[in-house]
């Protein structure tokens, strides 16, 4: 059986095929326009689901990356709070051992000292209450006015939270970024604040002070290891932030290998399709040439 073909079926399907033709061009010209090979989600369901997920853990990365930039200021500004906490205890130490030269040293120039030291004290307190953006960094997670204040426990009680204050550097990773003003400063008549008025009083009333020597070693050594501890974990820090810095960089490739088109391909791919666009005007123009006096005949 023969098949009758009559032109109204050669002009549909000869039409069909151009629009196919030139919504393939239009799609070509979109992508070599934007540079982007996914418009929609239609385009490629597969590739638009990859890149929703690698433009999720992308916001993620850049939230650790805040998150580490931050953590890295607390734990600066808590180191340079630990090194000035120690050269003001050094000092302190230097002054006790010039006093507790009993035999060499009058009324006056022990007071003198004393003087000092309370100075000190004070510039101690106010170490002990550095803040970072509004918050005390020896506190913990205590929204109290000062890490260490007046209160029940004595002139000098440490007003910090039991809690840590964590910063998320990654999915299953924290790192610490206060520190334990209790364990630095001591609290109430345990603090270094306390044992500064104790010596500054014992040198007023001609008190041999030597014996306060051990209890400052002991204060400086436990300044010093916490900001060795501190130190760790801003070297802890910033080896999550380089790492996280590549991981960055890694997912910007690998969305840009998901959604970017190949410029160069897309033009040859446009070009061409273009020139079959035009052949096919071209032989639409032979195929459709019939008239109405040709149907009449």
């Amino acid at each position: 059986m023969i098949n009758r073909v009559t032109h109204q079926m050669t002009q549909r399907s000869t039409l069909a095929n151009m629009q196919q033709n030139l919504a393939t061009m239009s799609k070509l010209q979109d992508q070599a326009s934007s540079l982007k090979r996914i418009q929609k989600a239609s385009d490629d369901p597969a590739g638009t689901a990859q890149a929703l997920r690698l433009r999720a853990e992308q916001r993620a990365s850049a939230q650790y990356d805040r998150n580490m930039q931050d953590g890295v200021s607390w734990l600066n500004t808590i180191d340079t709070a630990l090194s000035t906490t120690s050269s003001y205890l050094q000092r302190v130490r230097d002054l006790t051992v010039r006093g507790a030269n009993s035999g060499s040293l009058g009324e006056t120039s022990r007071a003198a000292i004393a003087t000092e030291i309370e100075g000190i004290r004070d510039s101690l307190l106010s170490q002990a209450n550095t803040t970072y953006l509004g918050r005390h960094v020896f506190a913990g997670t205590s929204n109290a006015a000062a890490a260490v204040g007046p209160g029940v426990d004595g002139p000098y009680t440490y007003a910090g939270g039991p809690g840590q204050v964590e910063r998320r550097v990654a999915e299953a990773t924290t790192i610490r970024v206060d520190a334990d003003g209790a364990q630095v400063f001591g609290s109430g008549d345990t603090s270094v604040f306390a044992l500064l008025d104790t010596i500054a009083a014992e040198l007023r009333a001609g008190t041999n002070v030597s014996p306060r020597l051990n209890d400052l070693d002991a204060r400086l050594e436990g300044v010093l290891t916490e900001a060795a501890t501190v130190g760790a974990r801003t070297n802890q820090m910033e080896a999550m932030k380089q790492a996280n810095t590549s991981r960055a960089l890694t997912l910007k490739t690998d969305i840009s290998a998901v959604e970017d088109v190949d410029l160069a391909e897309t033009i040859v791919n446009l070009k061409a399709q273009e020139v079959a666009y035009q052949a096919a005007l071209g032989a639409a123009g032979k195929v459709l040439q019939p008239t109405l006096l040709d149907y009449l005949r």
